[in-house]
């Protein structure tokens, strides 16, 4: 059994990406982990999330992005077919209102137990809540984008999206953000539980607003 688990390359002026460095703390503790890095470009992510998956032929496919302003790890819950960048991306594009597969849904759910997983997360002492916005920016392209690969042409696949805070390294100590080492724990729960629950738990996870 092979999980696949997704970075992104540094941005927005950053030299490094927690996404990323978490990404490879994984892969290196786990022997049936491996850690690709994605773009962060509009018209190369996709591409690079679907090579990976044709090369590794995974079980599991686990995308993770940075959310800066965030303090805790945050599965996401719903991906949105909408591309509306607020900074452009590495290769200088800037999409604005724009679905990232044209034609595609509204929307799509993640297949990972996120509720399951904010808790076996919790249980290791670091922040996480269940996130319903992926933001519109290349993380919530590659969520979309991946589960409309799982939809229309991996179906025995479970995958999804969890942000992680920035480092503190990358930020003033005012700011939110969480150690590399804490953000990869929760990515490795969120493996092991995505790997063992088949049902999510059934408790409240919504907000007000």
């Amino acid at each position: 059994m092979t999980v696949l688990l997704t970075g992104f390359a540094p941005f927005g002026g950053s030299a490094t990406n927690p996404s990323w460095q978490a990404a490879q703390l994984v892969a290196a503790r786990r022997d049936d982990v491996v850690a690709v890095q994605l773009p962060v470009e509009f018209g190369a992510s996709l591409t690079a999330l679907r090579a990976a998956i044709e090369q590794h032929r995974p079980s599991l496919v686990v995308c993770a992005g940075e959310a800066g302003g965030r303090s805790a790890v945050t599965p996401e819950r719903v991906a949105i077919n909408l591309i509306d960048a607020r900074i452009p991306d590495n290769a200088g594009d800037q999409p604005v209102d724009v679905p990232v597969i044209a034609d595609g849904p509204a929307a799509y759910f993640t297949t990972l137990p996120v509720k399951a997983a904010v808790a076996a997360i919790q249980a290791k002492g670091v922040p996480a809540a269940v996130s319903h916005t992926a933001g519109t920016y290349v993380c919530n392209q590659v969520f979309y984008g991946l589960m409309h690969l799982l939809a229309h042409e991996f179906p025995s696949l479970r995958g999804g999206f969890v942000h992680v805070p920035s480092a503190p390294e990358q930020v003033g100590a005012d700011r939110p953000a969480l150690a590399v080492q804490q953000s990869a724990e929760a990515l490795d729960a969120v493996i092991t539980t995505a790997l063992t629950t088949a049902d999510d738990l059934a408790v409240s996870a919504g907000t007000l607003n």
